[in-house]
């Protein structure tokens, strides 16, 4: 697996051994845009027009594109555990969303 960047969009590329193609999808939006080809410059071609023509898709229908996400999240966690993240951000001074942010960030940055 890997990950391709352009205009704010984000790649998930696989390669398919039986095809012998590279397979991509735009991920953290709910449309659903994909693109393939048989080489790396191929893909990159073929992933900038998918961006591209979605844009230009969503200006013809008068459609705001998705953008790769809000900043708002909500998650459901062990109410033991919720605590415990309050009680230790409200400790240091801090926010438990504050906290959240910088023990993802944290993780994410260890985890390649």
């Amino acid at each position: 697996m890997s990950e391709m960047r352009y205009r704010g969009y984000r790649a998930r590329v696989d390669y398919d051994s039986e095809d012998k193609v590279f397979a991509g999808r735009i991920v953290g939006i709910t449309d659903v845009i994909g693109f393939h080809a048989d080489t790396v410059a191929a893909l990159e071609r073929a992933f900038h027009d998918a961006v591209d023509d979605y844009l230009e898709t969503c200006a013809a229908l008068g459609k705001s594109p998705d953008k790769p996400y809000s900043g708002n999240l909500m998650l459901r966690i062990d109410p033991e555990l919720h605590r415990e993240a309050a009680v230790s951000a409200e400790l240091r001074g801090s926010s438990l969303n504050q906290l959240v942010e910088q023990a993802l960030k944290d993780r994410l940055a260890h985890s390649g």
